[in-house]
């Protein structure tokens, strides 16, 4: 999710102890020469010094991904490991610590797509695998049909969910890292290359590592890129890209933007409307019918979007476009892309919030539209895995707050203590079981006692769901939705 500029506050911070991080070495004499053989080329790693967002000095280990001539000066292009990839940057020789340089090792090399020769020498420890936290606890996960009892004791509601013995409890991946890439729930055993496009980060080439855009101005907003798209390779070059926001086209100059736009007639996203609500509205588009500024929306969310995105072949695809309006017209906020038919019950695949708007819950109100969708349907639905890091971060918080509104709301009726099951808790929010399991065991609510699950909610849990539920100023109204789902198993209507 997202997403997609100002960084995201605690992005790049690790805790004390982790790999890559070192304070305070001396910086090294930027006119001491280095022999031919140690000349600083792609894949060797070392300290590079960097503010973090305490304005502390750091010096985190950093592989060199390209190195550039500008005016007889070398530039370096930085990749901090274990550090999230829009953090890299182009540096000078005086940021980098040299007495702790760690070469290449000559015979490793980096596969490349279409299986074309590696463009630099592999680096150490390049082969990084992704690490997964099993959790193999010695009770089984709570049964999606057994009913959960509710009763009051010391101030806390418990509710008592039977065991489903002989099952075993869902790998744990809810690790609460902001930066890292890879978070994901249930992130499965070969990637998935339909639906968005899942690249295979194994085959990724020295291009697609780097950001190739400088800076991108659209509408009243400039935005500084995280992340490689794949814009034609002439628009490179230039310090600034200019994008109508409204058809999402992309010019050379600020004069190609004017003469565009006098001749767009465009002051909203084409498709239709399915929701207006105060100055927030969503637009459906159909990638098939509107092919050209499905593309373009989906080169321009590249830039904030690591793991995944479609370029072109976006026929398969629905683009639900978030706005917010004033007198000029409907600005984008940000989107989501959902298959036409997916047969693992997507109902996300692809999601970002621009950087412009982010932190200011228009996240969190994507993600609740798209289960609106869902339960328009009838269906459950689930975003599709790997999710980004801040993507995870709105999910597992859209989730919690979900689910605790559910379990808070059970009232007793005749002295009996309110029963729910798992499944009515999906049926209700048309959360996927899996997800609402993930996030009762993320939560930490569920206890075994006695041969039965018992879900506990405590006084800070319930605090802290309230606080964060007066903070929530923006919701959807199911009232304000006008969408008919369509049957897209037939092809006619594609």
């Amino acid at each position: 999710m997202a997403e997609v500029v100002s960084p995201v506050p605690g992005a790049g911070r690790r805790e004390p102890g982790e790999v890559g991080r070192a304070r305070g070495p001396p910086v090294a004499d930027p006119g001491a020469a280095l022999s031919p053989q140690e000349e600083i080329t792609e894949g060797c790693r070392l300290p590079v010094l960097r503010r973090n967002q305490d304005n502390e000095d750091e010096w985190p280990l950093a592989e060199i991904l390209s190195v550039k001539d500008i005016s007889g000066r070398k530039h370096f292009y930085v990749h901090y490991i274990d550090f999230n990839k829009r953090l890299d940057e182009w540096v000078t020789h005086e940021r980098l610590d040299r007495k702790k340089i760690q070469f290449p090792k000559k015979e490793a090399k980096t596969p490349t797509k279409n299986g074309l020769p590696g463009s630099r020498p592999g680096s150490p420890e390049r082969e990084v695998k992704r690490k997964v936290e099993v959790v193999s606890p010695a009770t089984p996960v709570p049964s999606e049909t057994a009913p959960a009892s509710v009763f009051p004791q010391n101030g806390s509601a418990r509710r008592a969910v039977a065991a489903q013995p002989g099952r075993k409890r869902k790998s744990n991946c809810l690790g609460t890292d902001e930066d890292s890439q890879d978070s994901s729930d249930g992130i499965p055993s070969a990637p998935r290359m339909t639906g968005s496009l899942v690249s295979d980060r194994s085959h990724d080439d020295i291009v697609t590592r780097m950001k190739n855009i400088e800076c991108i101005e659209l509408g009243r907003h400039r935005l500084k890129p995280w992340y490689f798209s794949p814009y034609p390779q002439e628009l490179t070059t230039l310090p600034v890209l200019y994008l109508c926001e409204f058809c999402l086209k992309y010019g050379r100059s600020l004069k190609c933007l004017q003469r565009h736009l006098t001749k767009c007639d465009l002051r909203h996203p084409p498709g239709n409307e399915i929701y207006r609500k105060g100055t927030i509205s969503f637009f459906e588009i159909d990638g098939r019918k509107n092919k050209s500024y499905s593309q373009n929306l989906c080169l321009l969310a590249k830039c904030f979007l690591d793991h995944k995105t479609l370029y072109y072949d976006t026929d398969p695809f629905l683009f639900y476009v978030m706005t917010e309006y004033d007198c000029k017209g409907f600005h984008i906020v940000g989107y989501f892309s959902k298959e036409k038919e997916s047969t693992e019950d997507y109902n996300v695949a692809c999601i970002l919030t621009l950087p412009p708007y982010q932190r200011r819950g228009y996240g969190k109100l994507l993600i609740e539209f798209s289960y609106e969708l869902s339960k328009v349907e009838g269906k459950t639905g689930t975003p599709e895995k790997p999710l980004s890091d801040l993507g995870l971060l709105s999910y597992r918080s859209y989730w919690s707050q979900t689910i605790l509104e559910i379990l808070m709301g059970l009232k007793s009726e005749s002295g009996e203590r309110p029963q729910i099951t798992i499944n009515e808790i999906s049926e209700i929010t048309s959360i996927k079981k899996e997800d609402v399991i993930s996030t009762l065991q993320y939560l930490n609510l569920i206890n075994y006692y006695k041969g039965q699950y018992i879900l506990t909610l405590s006084e800070d849990i319930v605090d802290g769901h309230e606080r964060a539920m007066l903070k929530r100023l923006l919701r959807i109204d199911s009232k304000c939705l006008h969408f008919t789902p369509k049957d897209w198993s037939k092809r006619g209507k594609w």
